[in-house]
């Protein structure tokens, strides 16, 4: 694991390149990981039930200050869950960003919905207040109670934001403009667990929120998500749907269609090893950030992610943006040269305005998703990153010689 004194840690100029390949972001598994796994196999409960589940699920549920939690086999899976178990309905609406892996977007369509793609604000790029308002107060209207879309007739049901890369949205206005037209609250916190705004963490500012632990995640089971909410009513409908449904479970008795999108205990003794460990992860990727920042700070054009006075982020992918007339080559050069260097680094997703699959969407655009998406380039930024791997990536970024 990096030294979390790392922030103190100056950069090295001359530091020795690493063997081998350095990955983008990989899993920690360094705490009662193989334990717990065993306790699985030796007890035979390795399927969808077991006590690791139900552990799991109180772990992230009072970690992120939720009373219920529910376990998914994907970060999707709980997004898909979510949006039925607060009443979204087919052909309704949810506003969601443009600049975000195509989860959300995804999900929503599973659910028989249309996503309204809102564009990010230039600064921390995470969902824009400012659009929403804009999309409720000249698109919108009232109609029989409901909240209706001028330009395509249908109901918007709830607003999905994504809190991006670690860093949350900025909510109050989301959630005071949700409240005001009577919509719910969806956050996508999937690459946020742990981070906070104004002092509450993300996962406890709307109605629903969801994580996901895949493998790049902070922490992993392998691969999995989990619902989390204050609301007993959205839990117990959450956990309902996602057990396909069973109104009588001896008898097999199903009123509804539901999904088999429960997380295994196998899956779960990982994740309750890694939620063991995960303020010192935050603490590692934090670290990793400033120094990586001290490191860039001297270079023209680059330009690293920011923290905003009123966040605490846990800078989940470590992201810079490449101003390719300042630098002298832009994101992709930059990208191909790391590469040949042994270095993994990758782009941001393709807006989703921008994909084939969403290209007919509604969308506020600003520019913002297409200008930071042209610029950005995610750098190595594994939980258990050496020291001497960040100097290597940032002797790389820079051009500098390397002494062997």
């Amino acid at each position: 694991m990096i030294d979390t004194d790392l922030a103190a840690t100056p950069f090295e100029p001359g530091a020795i390149a690493p063997k081998g390949f350095i990955p983008l972001s990989v899993p920690e598994l360094r705490g009662n990981e193989w334990a717990y796994v065993k306790e699985c196999l030796d007890t035979n409960w390795v399927s969808s039930a077991g006590p690791f589940v139900n552990r799991l699920e109180k772990l992230v549920a009072g970690y992120s200050g939720n009373a219920h939690g529910v376990a998914t086999a994907t970060g999707t899976a709980a997004l898909h869950i979510a949006l039925l178990a607060v009443g979204v309905q087919p052909d309704d609406e949810v506003l969601t960003p443009t600049l975000t892996f195509i989860a959300p977007a995804n999900a929503i369509r599973y659910a028989g919905a249309w996503p309204v793609l809102i564009d990010v604000e230039p600064e921390y790029w995470q969902m824009d207040p400012a659009l929403v308002s804009d999309f409720f107060k000249r698109e919108c209207r009232w109609k029989e109670g409901k909240l209706i879309n001028k330009t395509t007739g249908r109901r918007v049901k709830a607003i999905l934001p994504v809190h991006i890369l670690g860093h949350p949205v900025d909510a109050d206005t989301i959630i005071q403009l949700a409240r005001e037209f009577g919509l719910a609250v969806i956050e996508d916190a999937t690459e946020s667990l742990g981070a906070e705004y104004k002092g509450t963490k993300v996962g406890h500012l709307g109605d629903i929120a969801c994580f996901s632990f895949n493998g790049n995640k902070i922490i992993t089971t392998g691969g999995g998500g989990m619902i989390v909410t204050d609301n007993s009513d959205l839990a117990e409908r959450a956990r309902y749907l996602s057990t396909q449904a069973k109104d009588d479970p001896i008898e097999y008795v199903h009123k509804e269609i539901g999904y088999n999108y429960r997380l295994t205990n196998l899956q779960a003794a990982l994740g309750c090893a890694q939620m063991e460990q995960l303020d010192s992860f935050i603490e590692a990727k934090r670290a990793i950030s400033h120094a990586y920042s001290q490191g860039l700070q001297v270079l023209e054009g680059i330009e690293s992610m920011r923290e905003a006075s009123w966040a605490y982020s846990v800078y989940w992918m470590y992201t810079i943006l490449v101003n390719e007339e300042l630098f002298g080559e832009d994101r992709r050069a930059l990208m191909q040269r790391l590469s040949a260097c042994g270095i993994q680094s990758r782009p941001l997703w393709q807006p989703l305005h921008l994909s084939p699959v969403y290209q007919n969407a509604q969308a506020l655009l600003t520019g913002s998703a297409e200008s930071i998406n042209r610029r950005a380039l995610s750098l190595p930024c594994s939980v258990g990153l050496p020291m001497t791997d960040l100097n290597y990536v940032v002797a790389r970024v820079s051009r500098k010689e390397l002494t062997s």
